[in-house]
């Protein structure tokens, strides 16, 4: 069950926002000693560390062609065109991203535009741990084969028999990614900053993971490396009013909370009989699921809030910013537009988290724990880096170089303004 707070003063909002402790401290030393470690030794430390960490003999780093032609055959015709159908969603969807922007002509004789270009060398991170999530594959390399990404490579870890989830390589090869790497954690974070001599340096790492990849992540891009966001345990939350169906958001809740022990969910009411009646179902349901255990931890760190209005439940989603937002109430997408702060929204009683997490089409690589205000979940965007270009006539300059010279000597930049000035002259 989820404990419920009933009707908390706005003071205690952040109280209540607050995540799982993912106790950072304690496993900050360890995290750095891999990077460094990582950083100096190379393919010696990654295969050391997977005997350590997930007690694989790992002869080879690299999974080879022989292994994507044997995960085809492993894989069920059901799942290949599940994968298939999702692959063409999320296709869809972020081709629509591809816009071409407008050349701009402020003044006649000037020209500016900005032009998207890729980057050139990507890591994607996938997890392979408690789940094998080959929907990441998807989420992240869909848009960088798109972007036009010239290196992409994915690193995820391997298997007790040091193989790979037939589903993830699959997935790769579907999405003409034929270079993956067997090597988890924080090493393999380190692996594609640093480069080894297996596995190629990279200009930008992707891609979600537990305490110790989102540390190593966090630590690189604190020393100067790209990474597509900060990103911590997935996290639900839901506005129910009476309208809500509360079977349907029990299940949204227990299935956030089979994400891992560190998981939230949330779910936020004007109307007390919907949390109780939640919390029923949630009973009702638990013990149907495979990772009960993890379940149960996962809603130890989960809240239920009774607040006076929908307005109210609005103003404290908006506050918690979450990774993903359901909206099971009236006027689901009038309420939508209220929405300012979240990484994903999913409008009305049928439209479950799940469906994002898959196949709806959208991107399920999003950020957690308050990022929502200011960082935006994983595009076409995110794999590319953009240009800007002008282009001045003699014209061009004539008109705008009393602006310029103006400023610039305002400034005390007299060479700025000589720039503008000597070329008038000529």
């Amino acid at each position: 069950m989820i404990e419920i707070f009933k009707y908390p003063p706005t003071e205690k909002w952040s109280l209540l926002s607050q995540r799982a402790d993912a106790s950072e401290a304690s496993i900050e030393h360890t995290v750095e000693t891999i990077l460094k470690c990582v950083q100096q030794n190379g393919d010696k430390s990654l295969i050391a560390y997977t005997k350590q960490f997930d007690k694989v003999l790992c002869d080879s780093l690299e999974v080879s062609a022989t292994a994507f032609e044997e995960a085809s055959k492993q894989i069920s015709e059901e799942l290949k065109t599940a994968i298939a159908q999702a692959h063409y969603n999320i296709t869809l969807f972020h081709k629509s991203q591809m816009q071409e922007e407008p050349v701009v002509s402020p003044m006649e004789g000037i020209s500016c535009w900005r032009k998207a270009l890729p980057i050139e060398r990507v890591g994607l991170y996938v997890p392979g741990g408690s789940a094998p999530l080959f929907s990441t594959v998807l989420m992240l390399a869909i848009p960088a084969v798109l972007a036009g990404c010239k290196e992409i490579i994915i690193c995820t870890p391997p298997g007790p028999e040091n193989e790979i989830h037939p589903a993830i390589l699959y997935t790769a090869a579907l999405c003409k990614v034929n270079k993956v790497y067997k090597v988890g954690g924080a090493q393999a974070i380190a692996a594609m900053a640093f480069g080894t001599e297996t596995i190629p340096k990279v200009n930008k790492i992707f891609g979600p993971g537990n305490q110790y990849v989102t540390l190593a992540k966090s630590k690189l891009s604190s020393w100067g490396f790209a990474i597509d966001m900060p990103a911590g345990p997935s996290e639900v939350a839901i506005v129910a009013d009476s309208t809500g169906l509360p079977e349907f958001i029990a299940a949204d809740i227990l299935a956030q909370a089979e994400h891992g022990p560190d998981s939230q969910a949330m779910i936020v009411s004007d109307c007390l009989s919907i949390l109780e009646r939640v919390n029923d179902c949630i009973l009702e349901q638990i013990n149907m699921h495979a990772r009960c255990d993890i379940i149960v931890q996962a809603l130890i760190n989960s809240r239920a809030i009774l607040l006076s209005t929908m307005d109210e439940c609005i103003e404290f989603v908006n506050h918690y910013a979450p990774e993903h937002l359901i909206l099971a109430c009236e006027n689901a997408d009038s309420r939508a537009t209220e929405i300012i702060n979240a990484g994903s929204v999913f409008i009305g009683n049928y439209s479950p988290e799940s469906a994002g997490d898959y196949a709806t089409g959208t991107n399920h690589t999003l950020p957690t724990n308050g990022y929502a205000k200011s960082y935006s979940g994983v595009s076409v965007d995110s794999f590319c880096k953009k240009i800007t270009f002008q282009k001045l006539t003699k014209r061009g300059l004539s008109n705008i170089a009393k602006t310029v010279e103006t400023m610039a000597i305002a400034e005390g930049l007299d060479a700025h303004a000589n720039s503008i000035t000597i070329r008038l002259k000529k």
